[in-house]
């Protein structure tokens, strides 16, 4: 399975402006790649290619919204023209809204879907003809354990990360024979801006840094998920081995502490 090299091209990061993707961009650029980084957020943007600068490292900004489809593939074709190919991307997309009885799969919703898979697909569609153009080059899927099964308060969120996890495991056989690498990233709790919003307990919680080194190590070695910490990836899915009746057993008493 082919694993790209800071030697092949670019490491290109959505999200990149904060929290994992920040953080992952900058532990790319330490291992030697030159990054490209996309967010909405310029001026952010503008700060960690500072940052990066500051230590020797290169990170140049491309500003985009993961939401807009035919602006993400006008933003790969210009950051492939000016920067060079993409070998490495990491689609890193995500927000959360807890579910509101009384508004069921309502506005927040259909945005919780349309940034988490219709964001990063509109990443990935772009980017996978010039790969196989190529004959090579790995993509990287943020997902989240959470997409392994229904979590009382998140319907969207587990819906949208198990959509992503199925969708890059049924696209994944496919692309390897095209010398096209697909992973999903399906971390814990990670300490960042979003989680800092939760107001649940949060289980084997980690430092964004040390979440970046993980996911950038995953990028190395050989599989297709990369997924920690192990005590909570372990316990969720044995969780979603259980027969259903114990399942929600388990889970509605997470409901009601919740």
């Amino acid at each position: 399975m082919y694993r790209a090299r800071p030697d092949h091209g670019l490491a290109w990061i959505t999200g990149a402006s904060s929290g994992i993707g920040r953080a992952t961009a900058l532990e790319l650029a330490r291992r030697g790649y030159r990054v490209a980084a996309t967010a909405r957020r310029v001026e952010e943007l503008s700060e960690l290619s500072r940052e990066a600068a500051g230590m020797g490292l290169r990170i140049d900004a491309f500003p985009g919204d993961v939401t807009d489809r035919e602006g993400m593939a006008a933003l790969v074709a210009r950051i492939e023209a000016g920067a060079g190919p993409v070998a490495l991307a990491m689609l890193n997309v995500g927000t959360f809204f807890r579910d509101r009885p009384g508004d069921w799969c309502g506005e927040d919703f259909r945005r919780t879907m349309s940034v988490n898979f219709d964001g990063a697909l509109n990443g990935f569609a772009p980017l996978v003809p010039r790969m196989t153009a190529r004959g090579r080059g790995q993509i990287a899927v943020m997902a989240s354990v959470a997409g392994y099964g229904g979590l009382p308060g998140a319907a969207a969120y587990c819906a949208s990360k198990s959509a992503l996890i199925v969708a890059c495991a049924s696209m994944r056989p496919q692309l390897a024979r095209e010398g096209v690498a697909i992973q999903v990233i399906c971390p814990g709790f990670v300490r960042t801006p979003l989680t800092d919003h939760n107001d649940f307990p949060m289980p084997f919680m980690i430092g964004v840094e040390d979440a970046a080194r993980r996911i950038c190590d995953g990028f190395e070695r050989e599989g297709f998920e990369i997924a920690f910490p192990r005590r909570m990836t372990w316990l969720l899915k044995a969780i979603n081995l259980l027969p259903w009746r114990a399942y929600f057993a388990l889970t509605g008493l997470a409901a009601r502490k919740g």
